[in-house]
């Protein structure tokens, strides 16, 4: 009997007991041994043996490599968000007046403040805490506030420890005394072309995500925004915002790199896709021993409050506008009524007072039903306010002498 008849006896059910098909297959193997067809001949009756019901048998998906590699790195994978408080000190926008009216008169500078927030990913290399991330993700952090979140949903905050701008690699430290799952570099990929990644992180927003492609080539340079970046692998797995500084694995779990770049156009402005760019482990691994030793050196970090310091008015804390009072010589200055209202002097991009139309030189005349005078009377009419709390104001201006008047009310709710 040849081995296509074995096959179909089998697959039919002609013969189904276990010993009539090992005596087949013996009888087969004494007939095909010399031929050198063994191989290939008895491939599909093996296949029918192990699933007599179905030849070709449904593997169960929580068995898959990369399902298992992605369990086993996941819980060290954090998500980072930075804080960071812009502050410009500007002159104020009604000094042009000064000057005219007052000859070489200066008014006290106004400092303008903004919060920007980024979003990026990290990993845990460490059980104390310890975690690598972009340099780019957590720059400038002397005025960051960092916090982390693992993949269970917990938050911790975080400070910096170190970096290396060339590199583009940080090292940040979780302020919780615990035992956390961590990534081992002492283990890492051989970074062989062709080999299948995962890249885990923070995607555009996205916690726990994950893509999947294969490693197209180590030792790239490139030039991405003018910044050059060194000997990078490429890999086709999608890095979206929010990758940066996340883990790239491969298919058991070992680090392959970190997701640092991707090139969306070539330097020439062609269009490209499955360009993406990890800094390769081994940095990685040589960096962060550097780091731990400067992580050695420095003390413990004092128990901070983690907002920014600095004392922020109510109107600009829920409201995002900086508020002034109106001095006799400035209303006489801008033709302003006297001794009424508080003179908006700044306002936030995107705070609810930028939304509601509100803008520099503008008077606040009211809040909630209470006429204001002065920026003490409108701090202390806030003072109870809190996020979600709807507030009417009376915006506008009103001229000397009832010369003309625009004042509208606007209701703003507090962030």
């Amino acid at each position: 009997m040849t081995a296509a008849k074995i096959y179909e006896s089998v697959t039919n059910g002609e013969t189904t007991e276990f010993a009539n098909v090992v005596a087949i297959l013996n009888r087969t193997i004494q007939k095909t041994a010399r031929l050198g067809k063994w191989r290939l001949s008895i491939l599909p009756v093996l296949i029918s043996i192990s699933s007599p019901s179905h030849v070709f048998a449904q593997a169960d998906p929580a068995a898959e490599p990369a399902v298992l590699a992605v369990a086993k790195v996941l819980p060290a994978v954090v998500n980072i968000n930075t804080e960071r408080v812009v502050r410009r000190t500007v002159r104020d926008p009604f000094e042009d007046f000064y000057a005219q009216f007052f000859g070489n008169y200066r008014s006290r500078p106004r400092e303008i403040r903004q919060t920007l927030q980024s979003l990026g990913s990290g990993f845990i290399v460490d059980p104390a805490g310890y975690i690598v991330t972009n340099q780019h993700v957590v720059e400038r952090a002397a005025d960051l506030k960092i916090q982390v979140t693992t993949n269970d949903g917990k938050t911790y905050n975080a400070h910096y420890i170190t970096g290396d701008d060339k590199k583009d690699l940080a090292f940040i430290k979780i302020d919780a005394k615990a035992a956390f799952p961590f990534i081992s570099l002492d283990n890492i990929s051989p970074n062989l072309l062709g080999e299948t990644v995962m890249v885990v992180g923070n995607a555009v927003g996205y916690g726990s995500s994950i893509s999947r492609g294969v490693l197209s080539a180590t030792k790239r340079d490139i030039s991405i925004d003018n910044v050059e970046y060194k000997d990078l692998v490429q890999t086709d797995a999608a890095i979206n915002p929010g990758n940066s500084g996340g883990p790239v694995i491969d298919i058991s779990g070992r680090l392959v790199g970190i997701s640092s770049a991707k090139m969306a156009f070539t330097p020439q402005g062609v269009p490209t896709q499955g360009l993406g760019f990890a800094i390769p482990a081994d940095i990685v691994r040589d960096s962060v021993a550097q780091f731990k030793k400067v992580a050695q050196k420095q003390p413990a970090p004092k128990n901070q409050p983690a907002a920014d310091q600095t004392s922020t008015s109510n109107a600009e804390r829920l409201f995002g506008m900086q508020l002034q009072d109106l001095t006799g010589e400035l209303t006489e200055a801008l033709g302003y009524a006297s001794n009424r209202g508080v003179l908006v002097s700044a306002v936030e991009p995107d705070s609810p007072a930028d939304q509601a139309g509100i803008e520099r030189g503008l008077v606040i005349y009211r809040v909630g039903k209470y006429d204001v005078n002065s920026l003490q009377q409108v701090e202390n009419l806030l003072s109870r306010a809190s996020s979600g709390t709807s507030v009417d104001f009376a915006v506008g201006v009103v001229q000397a002498g009832g010369a003309g008047q625009r004042v509208e009310t606007v209701t703003l709710a507090a962030r």
